[in-house]
């Protein structure tokens, strides 16, 4: 029996085509994703979107780097909703969004301003399932660091007997390699998730 509801939402078209932020993090459903905008596509990709209430994607870099030439992005990713905003220095747009979707890319070009524009196809959510006893531990952990940080760092609501989520949150969390992040993303098996963490988790000492 399920112990946790998750959110309900209307779920986005299959296929959509968005703007792709490609950036050196990965970013997981439900994860904050602070950002600082200053070239001028990212500019107006942002005022797009808000002028749309849009979503934007965000991939990690295969290759390239964050600004100048556009880059080469991983083909899984995830969108990303802008929740608030705010201008403290002229010309650079301080954003905060929320993860919601993975994607993947179908087909993809650069447009007139060096802006990532790819034809998308959702990935769909993975079963909802509870986190089983032999992962208490992982979710204490998200629990300890959640409560301590609270939401600036963390979107409420919290889910934590949701593998899923928990898996999601102890990925962003973890010091691990951002190639492994995008791994972790890509599983589509939450508990296959919560079990690499898991052993990260004991080899490190942090949890037995």
């Amino acid at each position: 029996m399920t112990l946790f509801k998750p959110l309900q939402r209307a779920l986005p078209p299959r296929r959509q085509t968005i703007s792709i932020f490609a950036l050196g993090t990965v970013l997981f459903p439900g994860g904050v994703l602070p950002l600082k905008v200053f070239e001028e596509r990212y500019m107006d990709m942002t005022k797009e979107c808000l002028k749309d209430d849009s979503v934007f994607g965000v991939c990690l870099i295969r290759e390239g780097k964050e600004t100048g030439p556009a880059a080469v992005p991983e083909s899984i990713g995830c969108t990303a909703h802008i929740t608030n905003w705010d201008m403290e220095q002229l010309g650079v747009l301080q954003v905060h969004a929320l993860g919601e979707d993975r994607f993947r890319i179908i087909d993809s070009r650069i447009n007139a301003k060096g802006l990532i524009v790819a034809e998308t196809e959702l990935i769909a959510p993975e079963d909802e399932v509870e986190v089983p006893a032999e992962f208490t531990g992982c979710k204490e952990l998200v629990r300890r660091v959640i409560e301590s940080v609270g939401e600036e760092a963390f979107a409420p609501p919290y889910h934590y007997d949701s593998a899923s989520w928990v898996g999601y949150r102890l990925s962003e969390l973890l010091p691990i390699k951002v190639a492994t992040k995008q791994k972790l993303m890509e599983l589509t098996d939450p508990l296959a998730r919560l079990e690499v963490l898991s052993q990260f988790l004991v080899k490190q000492g942090w949890m037995r």
